[in-house]
């Protein structure tokens, strides 16, 4: 019996759509109008390319450009993947962004990639664009979707020219407000430069990403509730998490314990 289901998913972004896809059919040649990017999630593809005949297994970024010609048939029963597809617009507009104006036009340079970190950004991006996350974790999003684009069009990286001055206001809009939502386009805006520059010089005065840090700033302030006596849940809503189970993950990820445990401990200290 063939396998075959593919699901296209409406979500609430201009010029980006999501599909998924678990088959074991083969497609014949054909074009897309956007650029694609892609993950394996099971199983083995063999295709035609721009750069010739790639095959990709679980764990490969994937990629198309738009117009190029490509197919894809199952290398040993059915493969599954995921795919985001991005309008040419957007994707110009991001070259844009990283070049600092120097290119507005280009293309994927790699159909099939092998990189664990990329790979992280895709699963990251895809989620956010599924939930329609547009706070911290639209924050997140848009640290992925810059990261995965300068590498997969290999946009030399330039010289980061940042004054401190305002990657330190950009970093203070964080610190004052960190359960609010923020965008990587706002914090650039406040710091005077490109989104990517900013992310980047960012990074390099401040040892971690935007949204790394805000999560940090986040999670003292969770602390700083569960002193005061707020319950887990509350705090991790009024701290700006999704829920208390993500603050949770991230509380252990960084303490090594959980805020359960440290509501005890403060309790005692306290009583």
């Amino acid at each position: 019996m063939r396998q075959h289901t593919v699901k296209y998913f409406s979500i609430a972004l201009a010029g980006i759509e999501a599909v998924s896809a678990d088959s074991d059919i083969a497609f014949g040649r054909h074009t897309h109008d956007q650029f694609g990017i892609g993950y394996m999630d099971t199983g083995g593809q063999k295709s035609l390319s721009g750069r010739g005949i790639v095959e990709s297994f679980p764990g490969d970024i994937i990629t198309v450009n738009p117009g190029e010609v490509h197919d894809g048939r199952p290398l040993d029963g059915p493969r599954s993947w995921r795919m985001l597809y991005f309008d040419t617009e957007l994707i110009s507009r991001c070259f844009a962004d990283i070049s600092e104006g120097k290119f507005c036009c280009g293309e994927f340079s790699f159909p099939v990639l092998t990189d664990d970190r990329l790979a992280a950004h895709f699963n990251r991006f895809y989620s956010s664009v599924i939930r329609g996350d547009r706070g911290g974790a639209g924050l997140a999003a848009d640290e992925s979707m810059l990261t995965m684009i300068s590498a997969l069009a290999q946009i030399p990286a330039l010289p980061v020219k940042a004054p401190l001055a305002g990657i330190l206001s950009a970093r203070e809009r964080i610190d004052d407000e960190p359960a609010g939502s923020v965008t990587l386009s706002e914090l650039a805006t406040i710091a005077g430069i490109s989104q990517y520059q900013f992310l980047r010089a960012f990074a390099q005065h401040s040892g971690m990403t935007p949204h790394a840090y805000l999560l940090q700033r986040r999670l003292s302030l969770v602390r700083q509730l569960i002193a005061g006596g707020m319950a887990l849940a509350d705090a991790a809503l009024n701290a700006g998490f999704a829920d208390q189970s993500h603050m949770t993950r991230l509380f252990v990820r960084s303490y090594g314990y959980t805020p359960g445990h440290y509501a005890r401990q403060v309790s005692k200290t306290f009583t």
